[in-house]
């Protein structure tokens, strides 16, 4: 591209929707459709300069004036609690229902992997020597043991906000190292799984396992799912990286990446419900049963929310990005 000749060609376009900007407010109706084309225009410009003849000037005179145009095309707006609720009732379950796939097999691997390494270590005595001494492993499946005592270490609401710091920072970082293909994603669901297998294979080794199934399924149903959304939708961005389908690699990303911090919000709120249930409902006094059954509540609730709301919402359209009118405005370019 002949920069000179470039700018020459559309400088009376520019120096136009410059003029227009200036009086936006006195428009007629002519020239607002005038300043409208002349923005997608030099929108265009923009994206050939960018990509062609990068002079950092004067993509940085296109990039301002593109961006007050944009302003005045479609105008700013403050985000309200319409947005919001648009976000958990629209985008978040959508967005949850579209990687349903990813987190749905996450989930099946993670409970297969845990009953075989909780059943290696419960009919294997020389695999708990190595986890911990005789004496410690004792004081940790004993009634009243660490395994139990844990839930009851903290005043409920400050274990609550511990729990739920804890695990937020576990489902952003499935999220956020999907971009590196979804590999360090695996390794942090093997952390979790060889986890919850030592407490299965300790408990089990110590004839206790219903008394640790009934500590961790009140919680641990709808914790462990919000985990598993987490590191699906961690691996469907990084497959994207490898296979964006018909989009651009770098549309493809944004868009998903988008969605995947969306879906970081939503994931914090699933969350800090299970964190209180292990805060509250966990170490209760109530029976085992009411505690079991308030966890299966609480994820039949959140299935329902991502299969019929989540469902309902893809199948109109809806992928749990931004709304357009908050996306950069994407010109197509020639080749």
């Amino acid at each position: 591209m002949d920069l000179d000749v470039f700018v020459a060609a559309h400088r009376g376009e520019w120096d136009r929707l410059t003029a227009l900007l200036r009086r936006r407010r006195r428009l007629t109706g002519a020239e607002a459709d005038e300043l409208v084309v002349l923005y997608q225009r030099t929108a265009t410009h923009l994206s050939q300069l960018q990509s062609s003849a990068p002079d950092p000037v004067l993509v940085n005179r296109l990039t301002t004036l593109v961006a007050r145009a944009r302003s005045a095309v479609v105008g700013t707006r403050r985000a309200t609690w319409r947005d919001a609720l648009r976000f958990f009732v629209v985008a978040f379950p959508a967005a949850c229902y579209r990687s349903r796939h990813w987190w749905v097999t996450t989930g099946v691997v993670f409970t297969l992997l845990v009953a075989a390494m909780g059943w290696w270590i419960a009919a294997n005595p020389e695999v708990q020597s190595t986890i911990a001494a005789p004496d410690e492993l004792r004081e940790m499946t004993r009634p009243g043991g660490g395994y139990e005592s844990y839930y009851s270490s903290s005043p409920a609401a400050a274990f609550s906000a511990q729990v739920w710091t804890n695990n937020a920072q576990v489902a952003g970082m499935s999220l956020a190292f999907g971009a590196l293909l979804g590999l360090p994603v695996l390794w942090v669901i093997l952390q979790n799984a060889v986890n919850v297998a030592t407490g299965v294979g300790l408990m089990a080794s110590a004839d206790r396992l219903d008394v640790f199934l009934g500590l961790i399924l009140p919680h641990g149903l709808l914790e462990l799912t919000a985990v598993f959304v987490a590191a699906g939708t961690g691996l469907r961005l990084g497959w994207t990286v490898i296979d964006p389908g018909p989009r651009t690699r770098a549309a493809a990303l944004a868009e998903e990446g988008r969605a995947a911090i969306g879906m970081a919000i939503g994931l914090a709120a699933v969350l800090a419900v299970s964190g209180a249930i292990e805060g509250f409902v966990t170490p209760s006094g109530l029976p085992t049963w009411a505690r079991i059954a308030i966890g299966v509540a609480a994820e039949l609730a959140f299935l329902t929310y991502v299969f019929v709301l989540g469902r309902h919402a893809a199948l109109a359209g809806e992928t749990g990005d931004t709304a357009a009118t908050d996306r950069a405005t994407e010109v197509p370019v020639a080749a």
